[in-house]
């Protein structure tokens, strides 16, 4: 499993290393040079702390998921296998992060049917943390509030659907009728039962404070690199309005379903910091430095934590038996 996906993981890195020389030369080349010459290096230990701190936060997220579906492994193993996921932060829509369920199957032989709706509670509390923390931003900054306020609605409405167990069972009851989905509706039907414990009020609010706090970190990050170049800049960045541009070109990186939100995700940040009118060369420097930090930053975290874990669990990743579910 995870070897298909060393040749995508490479194509990413290729592929963001060509966003950044794109817009290398859309700032610039010089100009951006100077700006990132200019930012306080010293602070970027900070900002990968908060990163880092981001991973923790929903670290104890994936801890309470996995607790409450009654997956037992010892927490050391469980915080290699979640960090180790991260090396697939760059597949697309972070699809390739399934490699969790794999790991726990092959430590407890709990079936991915029934561990991997965890990493679908993750991604929709990760959704609706951010539109929470965007829509706080989205009235400072006024932009955006429809699109944040549509986006809510459509995330609210698939939550409320998840809840009911009716429209549920008639949903799966639809699979059924598709022959080669047939044999494997069971599956459906345990990953169903992991999902709704996870989505009922008090296990999703618990997991929405969570990621709130941790999300707001990497946002908090992003006005410290803003913050920094405040000197260089016609007006200061608040951090609300920070908050609504991470969390804002986040959101539609993700939901474009690209790797890691490549291209998109860029284009968003550096778009929106220009509409505040704050130069070409200093919102490339601070879209680069900030990607750096959370994107590649996770990417290199996984790959120590792929190191880790084969040495503490004596196993070859790339030789994992995916057959069956």
């Amino acid at each position: 499993m995870f070897s298909k996906y060393k040749k995508k993981i490479l194509l990413s890195a290729a592929i963001g290393a060509l966003i950044f020389l794109g817009f290398s030369i859309y700032a610039d080349f010089d100009n951006l040079v100077s700006a990132l010459v200019r930012f306080n290096w010293y602070y970027f230990p900070i900002i990968l702390t908060l990163s880092f701190g981001n991973y923790i936060f929903r670290f104890f997220k994936w801890e309470y998921y996995r607790k409450l579906i009654g997956i037992d492994v010892s927490p050391k193993l469980s915080f290699l296998i979640f960090l180790s996921s991260f090396v697939m932060s760059v597949t697309p829509g972070k699809l390739g992060e399934i490699l969790k369920s794999y790991l726990i199957k092959e430590e407890t032989g709990t079936p991915v049917s029934k561990s991997a709706p965890i990493i679908l509670a993750e991604r929709l509390t990760d959704f609706i943390s951010m539109i929470l923390l965007c829509l706080v931003g989205a009235f400072v900054f006024d932009y955006g509030k429809e699109i944040i306020i549509l986006i809510g609605i459509c995330f609210l409405g698939f939550t409320i659907m998840l809840s009911s167990r009716k429209a549920s069972f008639f949903i799966i009851s639809l699979f059924e009728k598709i022959s080669f989905l047939k044999k494997r509706i069971h599956h459906f039907h345990n990953a169903y039962e992991s999902v709704y414990q996870m989505i009922r009020l008090k296990p999703l609010l618990s997991a929405l404070t969570l990621s709130i706090i941790g999300w707001f970190m990497e946002c908090f990050g992003f006005y410290i690199v803003l913050n920094e170049f405040s000197v260089d800049v016609e007006h200061s960045v608040t951090v609300l309005t920070a908050t609504f541009i991470y969390g804002f070109a986040t959101l539609v990186g993700a939901i474009a379903m690209l790797p890691g939100g490549l291209g998109l995700t860029e284009a968003s940040l550096t778009g929106l910091l220009q509409l505040l009118k704050i130069p070409k060369n200093i919102s490339v420097a601070s879209t680069i430095i900030i990607r750096l930090a959370t994107l590649w930053f996770g990417v290199f975290i996984g790959i120590v934590s792929v190191y880790f874990y084969q040495r503490y669990s004596n196993k070859n990743i790339s030789e994992l038996n995916v057959n069956k579910v």
